[in-house]
């Protein structure tokens, strides 16, 4: 039995897909993902249906605005967030209907809290980054709001085991002191590995479900996601440079979403489920764990988020990412 919450040769979506159409996304989603299945975010929708507006949604007590074309704290709750809440609300509504009488493990998205932090505007200006005590505020009231979250999910979806993945695009560069100030002249000041982790921690304690860092970035903070006492991790094989980190992460049990599929056709070919499950073995023989590990500990997912990618590879990736699965848990 696996201490795993998903079976055996999982596969799953990072979040976006392209297109407006909810309840197509979905079906989609529960068509070609049927052991891990995740809500689908269509950014193409709009404001408040991109990862950053979506994800503020969730912030108790803290309402954002669009100023100038970014969100932004605000002093009160608007038509941006208004429009914000409808969107999740329809994608909710749908996912109650499609997914009625459904069993097993189901994945949420939302931005994490120093994604968030690096791209929030203050109202006096500058990213809420520059402030530590509005980034701890926002790291609270996004653990509040996105517990809130799960709850509102387990009770549309009974039947459902509910995972939460953290969308940390950001972590990188605010660890090493590369986000720009407005004037892009500077940077605002790193935020060190501990404190990261804390502000990771302070969510994953809160929600009371099961955590998944994803960051497809270069530079993945390895031991921030461990300290953060997540799951698992998700993140795009093709940027994986040193190996040492992984096997250091599997070795201490964290669950690997293995970013192993393109998320554009190369060259107009289809995905082959033989190749992803291949490069999948491949890394693992080289990092020398047990055969019989691999298909517990790792789920396979597309390399990052499908908004771009074009609508006809989109089934044909998950549904090769679901068949890539069942072959590396084939014994």
């Amino acid at each position: 039995m696996s201490d795993f919450p998903w079976a055996a040769g999982a596969a799953t979506g990072i979040g976006s897909l392209p297109g407006v159409d909810v309840a197509e996304a979905q079906r989609i989603v529960l068509g070609e993902l049927p052991a891990l299945p995740h809500l689908p975010e269509l950014p193409e929708r709009g404001p408040g249906a991109d990862i950053i507006g979506r994800s503020a949604r969730f912030l108790v007590d803290l309402p954002v605005q669009i100023y100038v074309g970014r969100w932004q704290m605000a002093a009160r709750p608007g038509k941006d967030m208004r429009l914000a809440a409808d969107l999740l609300e329809r994608d909710l509504d749908q996912l109650t209907e499609q997914a009625d009488g459904y069993s097993g493990p189901l994945k949420i998205q939302a931005a994490g809290p120093w994604t968030l932090a690096a791209s929030l505007d203050l109202p006096i200006g500058g990213r809420m980054l520059r402030d530590p005590g509005a980034v701890r505020d926002l790291t609270d009231s996004l653990a509040e709001g996105l517990r809130q979250h799960v709850e509102n999910v387990r009770k549309r979806v009974p039947g459902a085991t509910v995972l939460l993945q953290l969308d940390e695009p950001s972590l990188p560069t605010v660890l090493a002191g590369r986000v720009p100030t407005e004037s892009g002249l500077s940077a605002y000041r790193a935020v060190d590995g501990p404190a990261a982790a804390t502000g990771l921690r302070t969510v994953v304690e809160a929600v009371g479900a099961p955590v998944i860092v994803h960051c497809c970035a270069p530079d993945l903070p390895w031991q921030v996601v461990r300290d953060s006492r997540a799951t698992a991790v998700a993140f795009d094989l093709s940027l994986l440079k040193d190996l040492d980190p992984l096997g250091e992460a599997i070795e201490a049990g964290l669950g690997i979403f293995a970013g192993a599929a393109p998320t554009r056709p190369p060259a107009g070919t289809r995905p082959e489920s033989k190749q992803i499950a291949e490069r999948v073995r491949t890394l693992w023989r080289r990092l020398g764990f047990p055969a019989a590990r691999l298909p517990e500990q790792v789920v396979i997912t597309p390399a990052c988020g499908l908004a771009g990618a074009p609508r006809p590879y989109v089934r044909a990736l998950l549904k090769a990412c679901t068949e890539a699965g069942r072959r590396i848990a084939e014994v």
